[in-house]
């Protein structure tokens, strides 16, 4: 992600006096109600959906994403690298190519 949009991100919360609401937990929250409208562009037909919406909502999911990253100080590369690591390991290319079992299920 460019660092102007990382900026811009923690300016908008920033100018507003929003961190005083952006606690961990209330983030998390805020991720996960965000995440159900994105649902929700799809539930009652997968196949016909509002991709504006959906570009909106994924919007929202990644921008409360980007503020926990922040408010606990970690480091957005750092953290989904870490994880990147982890799932290659989990889901080896040999076994997990064009599967969708979990991994102990491969």
């Amino acid at each position: 992600m460019k660092k102007e949009t990382l900026e811009r991100i923690s300016k908008f919360s920033s100018d507003r006096d929003w961190g005083q609401f952006h606690s961990p937990a209330n983030l998390a929250k805020s991720i996960s109600i965000e995440a159900g409208e994105l649902l929700e562009c799809f539930q009652w037909d997968e196949e016909h959906y509002d991709l504006e919406a959906v570009k909106d909502e994924v919007a929202d999911v990644i921008v409360y994403c980007i503020d926990l990253v922040d408010r606990l100080g970690l480091d957005l590369d750092e953290v989904i690298n870490r994880k990147m690591a982890k799932n290659e390991a989990k889901y080896p290319v040999d076994k997990a190519k064009g599967r969708s079992d979990k991994y102990d299920k491969l």
